[in-house]
């Protein structure tokens, strides 16, 4: 499954970086933490070097790992359908799409995890799957409220950009915005999410984001920042 990537919008507020070189297909891989064997479609240079250990920090649907320098993030499904099926999907349409967009924002330079790879393996009557990504020293905001002063202003100059580029990432929440040391935005999981150009798509972010938010407890004022 793949995307037509359209052109930056003007005044695009990142810098764009160098080019991810293209990933390669590699047969029969033990993922740390995951065993074997996998399809793994990943940069060419991607070693498994460290042992997986759960990131504890994590928020989501669980079993998301790290190893050493690397996160890898098992796909699991949400809402009622994860009782029937929580991780067979039909193909691994649905993770290529979330690396290909995922790798077009990073290489425009907007504040996100560096996109690895991704593999799929055969279960049941379709294939589950795991998305790869570089460790970054960050928590998530809702573990630091306190960081709201610095993280707003950011988050909607993301906002805009997203909207202006007419990308629609429906899994955009305040648990996948992360904060880094030093106040810096990163933001996460563009599973689903497609270049979807359309009337009132920030809106569609504020809302999306203050029922996150008040779910979570954030505080009155940062929901009403928002």
């Amino acid at each position: 499954m793949t995307q037509t990537i359209p052109p930056l919008p003007p005044h695009w507020p990142y810098a764009p970086r160098s080019a991810s070189p293209l990933t390669q297909p590699r047969e029969g891989v033990d993922l740390p933490g995951l065993a074997g064997p996998w399809h793994l479609e990943a940069l060419p240079d991607l070693r498994f070097q460290e042992p997986a250990e759960g990131l504890g920090q994590a928020f989501g649907r669980g079993g998301v790992l790290r190893a050493g320098s690397l996160v890898l993030r098992p796909y699991r499904r949400g809402g009622l359908v994860r009782f029937l099926n929580s991780r067979t999907y039909l193909g691994p349409g649905r993770f290529q799409a979330e690396f290909q967009i995922h790798r077009a924002l990073w290489d425009a330079g907007l504040p996100t995890v560096e996109p690895l790879g991704w593999a799929h393996r055969p279960r049941a009557w379709g294939v589950e799957g795991v998305f790869l990504t570089r460790f970054a020293q960050a928590q998530p905001w809702p573990r630091n409220w306190d960081a709201s002063a610095a993280v707003l202003p950011q988050l909607r100059t993301l906002l805009a950009a997203l909207c202006a580029w007419g990308i629609h990432a429906p899994d955009l929440n305040a648990t996948n915005i992360l904060v880094t040391p030093d106040g810096a935005l990163l933001a996460l999981d563009w599973d689903r999410a497609h270049w979807a150009p359309a009337p009132g798509l920030l809106d569609r972010y504020r809302r999306r984001l203050t029922r996150s938010l008040t779910k979570l407890g954030a505080p009155p004022e940062v929901i009403a920042a928002l």
